[in-house]
Parts: C-alpha cells; sequence; structure tokens
C-alpha cells in the first residue's frame, strides 16, 4: 500500500465531505465547493473529522495501489483548497513589458506586436499588485497551476538576458553570449 495513502485526512472545522451513491466525492469549505469522482479501485471511509482512502479489491492490486495514494492525494488538496486556497505569483522581467487584469481577463504586453489576453476559468482570480507581477489564486490546485503555466508559457524567460515571465523566486542561470577570439 502506499505510504500517502495509508495517511488520514484531517477535516478542519466548518469543512464538510460527503460521499454520494454514484461514486463521487464533495468538499465543501468556507472558501467553497469542489468535487470529485472516485475510481473504482479506490474505496473511502469518512468518520466523524477524518477521511480514510483503502484500495477496494477492485481491478488489478497494482492499479489499486497506484490509484490509492493519488486519491489521497487529491482530496487532501481539495480539503486544503476549500480552507485556505491556493496561490501561485509570476514576475515580468523584459523593459517596458506589463500585465493587468481586466474583469475575467489577463492581459499582457510583453514583447509583441499586440497584447494577448487570457481568459480566466471561473474558480480562479487574478491581480496585479504591480505592473510587473501578477497572482491567481483560487481553490483548485490543478487550475491555479495550469493558469500559471499557461501564462508562463506565453514568453518563458529566455536564458541570455533573463527575460520573459518566470515564477516568483524562479532562478534562470545565465549563458553566456558570444565571444570573438582574437
Amino acid at each position: 500500500m502506499s505510504r500517502i495513502g495509508k495517511q488520514p485526512i484531517e477535516i478542519p472545522a466548518g469543512v464538510t465531505v460527503q460521499k454520494d451513491g454514484s461514486g463521487s466525492v464533495t468538499v465543501k469549505g468556507p472558501k467553497g465547493a469542489l468535487s470529485m469522482s472516485l475510481r473504482p479501485e479506490v474505496g473511502l471511509e469518512i468518520e466523524e473529522k477524518v477521511v480514510k482512502v483503502e484500495p477496494s479489491g477492485v481491478g488489478s492490486p497494482r492499479s489499486s495501489r497506484a490509484f490509492h495514494g493519488m486519491t489521497r492525494a487529491l482530496l487532501n488538496n481539495m480539503v486544503v483548497g476549500v480552507t485556505k486556497g491556493y496561490e501561485k505569483r509570476l514576475e515580468i522581467q523584459g523593459v517596458g513589458w506589463n500585465a493587468a487584469v481586466q474583469g475575467r481577463k489577463v492581459v499582457l504586453n510583453v514583447g509583441f506586436c499586440h497584447p494577448v489576453e487570457i481568459e480566466l476559468p471561473e474558480d480562479t482570480q487574478a491581480e496585479t499588485p504591480r505592473p510587473t507581477q501578477i497572482v491567481i489564486t483560487g481553490i483548485d490546485k490543478q487550475t491555479v497551476g495550469q493558469v500559471a503555466a499557461t501564462i508562463r508559457k506565453i514568453r518563458p524567460p529566455e536564458p541570455y538576458k533573463g527575460k520573459g515571465i518566470r515564477y516568483h523566486g524562479e532562478f534562470v542561470k545565465q549563458k553566456a553570449g558570444k565571444s570573438f577570439g582574437t
């Protein structure tokens, strides 16, 4: 069995976890609600303040072990998301490059001849405390990470001057330019 899958998930105050007959789990908390469908290889046991994930015995033992740890991690991410939420910070480096939030869109001016607009999913928010900083928040860890990766993909940091969009605290190793020998 998975070492991660064996660990119980503690349910904080104000959070409810419900399993319905069709094999899906709903987690509700102060920041919102998330739901997920369970694989048939995994069973779920909900006690008062603890959720335990167990292999159900359906399917091969190998797939049951694989989905055991993954399901526990996804459920824990849901519980953390509805209580605290998730956040990704991006930094823009480049002369004249900036970002702005207009409604449900992030507008980037990053060296193209036109501004690049990115539509935000419904459960995520974005803000720009400074023109060169983007903060993406939401309750779903996967969606927040995907939005941040999509924004970063528009102009990833390049290794010669370091210009581009990078995660907060990301280190980009600088390469030496061409050198002319004499």
